[in-house]
């Protein structure tokens, strides 16, 4: 293995050198067309020279990312390698068809994938040749010219010319093999890439609510998949921490507390603080003008309204930890006041670049494809949250060097999304042919009554509030099963807090993104159907098996070096089928950004287990003595791959495991 690869370090390691030396020579450029001026012939020259350094360096470091993501042992694609098998035949009977269509998908029943190619040959030899070919017939010379291999075991003809495909259970058994000796590895990608994913985003002095949870939720899970595949992952919070809203909460502060700079304000209940604040804006002109001029002092970077700022963005970051740490969300904070900063070199340089129009003494920048302009400054010289969003986007390709951009906002923002990335990409900000950038929409939640989810009272639910709830209901299921006489007290704990988290999580990434879901305590805690519990139940039922054997997991993996995996039986067959197909399910989630692919899929995993656990046995007892009368390792080796693909979906999806429950 270490042979096999040791060309490729060399490769990566010559490219990293060549970069670092471009580096060395672009910054060389820079530092000496700085020292001329703007007309001299020199600087064109070093300008031109400079951007064609930074387009090697651009190819030198992708091709460093292509060799970096071959060293990443990876999990083979089973519907890759059906579909390579479709691809010879096709091409060995359509020698004459340039780049014929190699269409390959799961089957819906019946058949394990399914080639539809048929049907676009069809329409591709009659633009050639001017006259019809049945599909079928396609189909039938396809099958034809099928290799014998060790991959499809039976190949037939349905319909108008769909091919049926059904996988070799020595093939399956194989992928089972590697799986329990070298663990679930990620699925293959081109080449390792810098993404950055705008998620969770709350406001600063005010509370995370429910409206928050989706992007947080969603945004983690789509995270946690990149990762697993090797790339080099930022998750970004865009916390709103800038605006003239400061200026009211500051003024309010100072009168509140006036000794605030030597002494801690016991600003704890920030909501409460903030509602106090907005009340005497509306009311109050003479507070209201001492708060706009806080906010020039703000910007102004004047200290002692600094500390008062910084007072109460620390206060917020303490609650918004509480929710991240009990959720597990890694995130790192890039508020709105981090661009500021920035801001008017970007206008400037739409401006240098004649994309600004004015508009009633605004700056507005118009995209092709839209009526609506971009603000980028407001008449009275202020900024807005266009300049805000095209001043992070800038930054996050220049400076992150991101080479995937995605932003996890509500669908409510897409047209505003889809004006900020045209307008980049009119000021050159991105290349979609180098960088990626996409907007994660979602849906809203919705309580049971099909309403925008809210409290009795109409308020907007506060997220801790729901998590509360989360935990009180889950440990109140827990007792209706009699589980606190079961479990220890450190048992219960955990089971209480996978559930209660798990549900809620898995109660959103199980619904397609872009639709509304209704928000269900009950519907989620159930343990029958696609529910979180559902899932851990059937995980746990693999460690309720080691532990009737008293065997351990790690020598049980070490067998099957020597024991091949019987997938004789029907549910075992179906059972290892579809756990071998977790690498393709990750690849379409990642792809699509619909982390629900990776919920059906384990909800389609716990079924295939449960179904596989009712009629065979993997330990057998005397009913009479209790004492063990067989072991099927076999068995217990489909068991343990099947609780190794169940942790790592669990992982993805931001769900705690549990051994028992």
């Amino acid at each position: 293995m270490a042979s096999d690869i040791r060309p490729f370090i060399e490769r990566a390691e010559q490219a990293e050198k060549l970069v670092q030396q471009l580096r060395s020579q672009i910054a060389a450029l820079e530092q000496a067309a700085q020292s001329r001026s703007s007309g001299d012939d020199e600087l064109i020259r070093l300008e031109s020279d400079n951007n064609k350094l930074k387009y090697q360096r651009l190819h030198l470091k992708r091709s460093i990312a292509e060799e970096e993501a071959k060293l990443v042992p990876r999990m083979p694609s089973v519907v890759g390698r059906v579909s390579a098998v479709c691809a010879q035949a096709i091409r060995a009977a359509f020698p004459t068809l340039a780049k014929p269509p190699v269409i390959v998908l799961p089957a819906k029943k019946g058949a394990d994938y399914q080639c539809n190619s048929a049907m676009s040959i069809a329409q591709t030899l009659k633009a050639m040749q001017g006259k019809s070919v049945p599909p079928r017939e396609i189909a039938a010379s396809i099958l034809k010219h099928m290799p014998a291999d060790e991959v499809v075991e039976k190949a037939e003809i349905a319909g108008p010319g769909f091919i049926n495909l059904y996988l070799r259970p020595s093939f399956v058994s194989d992928l089972l093999k590697d799986v329990l000796l070298s663990g679930v590895k990620p699925p293959a990608v081109d080449r390792r890439k810098r993404v950055i994913v705008d998620m969770s985003s709350p406001n600063i002095a005010k509370e995370m609510h429910v409206g928050h949870l989706r992007s947080t939720i969603i945004g983690d899970c789509i995270a946690r998949m990149l990762e697993f595949v090797q790339h080099d992952v930022l998750r970004l919070n865009h916390v709103g921490d800038w605006g003239t809203q400061f200026g009211m909460l500051i003024a309010h502060l100072k009168d509140r507390f006036p000794n605030y700079l030597t002494v801690s304000p016991p600003i704890g209940d920030l909501q409460k603080f903030y509602k106090e604040s907005k009340k005497r804006f509306d009311e109050d002109q003479e507070f209201k003008k001492r708060a706009y001029n806080d906010v020039v002092l703000l910007q102004g970077g004047d200290p002692d309204v600094r500390k008062a700022w910084n007072m109460i963005c620390d206060e917020s970051r303490k609650e918004f930890d509480k929710i991240y740490d009990r959720l597990d969300i890694k995130i790192v904070e890039r508020g709105e006041s981090f661009y500021q900063p920035l801001m008017p070199g970007v206008v400037k340089d739409l401006e240098e670049k004649g994309l600004i129009t004015m508009d009633e003494g605004r700056k507005v920048v118009f995209v092709p494809e839209d009526k609506v302009p971009l603000t980028v400054e407001k008449s009275d010289g202020g900024y807005t949250y266009d300049t805000s969003d095209m001043t992070a986007l800038r930054h996050r390709v220049f400076d992150e060097r991101g080479d995937w951009v995605i932003y996890v906002v509500d669908s409510g923002q897409g047209q505003h999304f889809s004006l900020v990335f045209s307008a980049a990409r009119q000021a050159g900000y991105y290349n979609p042919e180098h960088v990626q950038v996409n907007h994660v929409g979602f849906g809203v939640v919705l309580g049971e009554d099909k309403k925008k989810f809210k409290t009795r009272t109409g308020d907007t639910v506060r997220l801790i509030d729901l998590l509360n709830e989360g935990l009180s209901r889950s440990l109140e299921k827990l007792k209706e099963k009699g589980r606190d006489k079961e479990l220890t007290a450190e048992e219960l704990k955990a089971a209480q807090e996978a559930v209660a988290y798990g549900c809620i999580k898995y109660a959103d990434l199980s619904k397609c993104r872009v639709n509304d879901y209704v928000f269900s305590f009950d519907k989620m805690l159930e343990d029958r159907g696609n529910t979180a519990v559902y899932l851990l139940y059937a995980y746990t039922r693999t460690n309720a098996i080691y532990r009737l054997g008293g065997i351990d997991r790690e020598s049980l993996r070490k067998e099957a070096v020597c024991i091949p995996i019987s997938l004789e039986h029907p549910k075992e067959l179906k059972l290892g089928k579809c756990i071998v197909q977790f690498a393709e399910v990750v690849s379409r989630s990642i792809s699509e950004l619909y982390p629900h692919y990776l919920c059906d899929y384990m909800y389609e995993l716990a079924t295939a287990f449960t179904e596989f656990y009712d009629v065979c046995y993997c330990i057998q007892k005397d009913r009479m003595t209790g004492e063990i009368v067989k072991v099927d390792t076999s068995r217990l080796l489909l068991c343990e791959a099947t609780a190794m693909v169940m942790a790592k979906g669990f992982d993805l999806l931001g769900i705690r495991c549990v051994e028992k429950m």
